[in-house]
């Protein structure tokens, strides 16, 4: 046996996953990428998450953080759009594409008009979208037509990462592990669900200044997130 014959045994990558590392790559390549890290009390999050469970029980804390980013983008609308071809393309509504993770690839589909769909629409319309990205059967406008992008990594035990733009999109938000942890209630040290977010912008378009603004309005609206009323 040679030294060639103990050495590493090269594999192709499929071409899905080819596609999915040309499309990275290229988004780093062509974007000028800055992740912002911040922490949520997320106690009202986690009640919010249970109260709506008895009306609707798949509304998930993406879901209520979908309801939350597509009510707070009006405000910043900056965040919701596109940078294409050296040209600034804003959005009225709100499509936000969620990173699904499949067996072999990784795709990204809209719940379109988020805007306008209440908590329970947005759920079942996410839903649908796992589902059908399982069976192949997502349509090219959901796969292409998304203004922002969450990647949920809530399952695992990761906190913050730095996920990449969904180019040419402007802003993704990355969602981490819920979990207790030391935080300041009312004055006092305590123990408190905690969740981490990730933010990453395209410094071409928007500063640190305000993407920083922007995160820290996000975790005051989710810190105080509703129930079913």
């Amino acid at each position: 046996m040679t030294m060639a014959d103990t050495g590493p045994i090269p594999q192709k990558l499929s071409a899905v996953r080819s596609m999915i590392a040309r499309k990275m790559h290229e988004s780093l390549q062509s974007t000028a990428q800055v992740t912002y890290h911040a922490e949520v009390d997320a106690r009202a999050l986690v009640a919010a998450r249970a109260g709506w469970r008895t009306v609707h029980p798949r509304i998930s804390y993406e879901d209520l953080t979908i309801g939350v980013l597509a009510r707070l983008v009006s405000q910043y609308p900056i965040f919701n759009g596109a940078f294409l071809n050296g040209e600034l393309r804003l959005s009225h509504a709100v499509h936000v594409s969620i990173a699904i993770a499949l067996p072999d690839a990784l795709v990204a589909p809209a719940v379109f008009d988020c805007e306008s769909r209440t908590l329970a629409e947005i759920a079942s319309a996410r839903v649908d979208l796992v589902a059908r990205a399982h069976s192949n059967k997502l349509s090219m406008r959901e796969m292409t037509g998304g203004t922002i992008t969450i990647s949920n990594m809530g399952v695992s035990r990761t906190r913050f990462f730095t996920p990449i733009l969904n180019a040419p999109q402007i802003a993704i938000l990355g969602l981490g592990q819920i979990a207790p942890r030391p935080w300041i209630v009312d004055g006092q040290l305590a123990v408190a669900p905690v969740m981490g977010l990730s933010l990453t912008t395209d410094h071409r378009i928007v500063d640190g200044s305000p993407s920083g603004e922007f995160l820290t309005a996000l975790c005051k609206e989710l810190e105080s997130v509703d129930g079913p009323k």
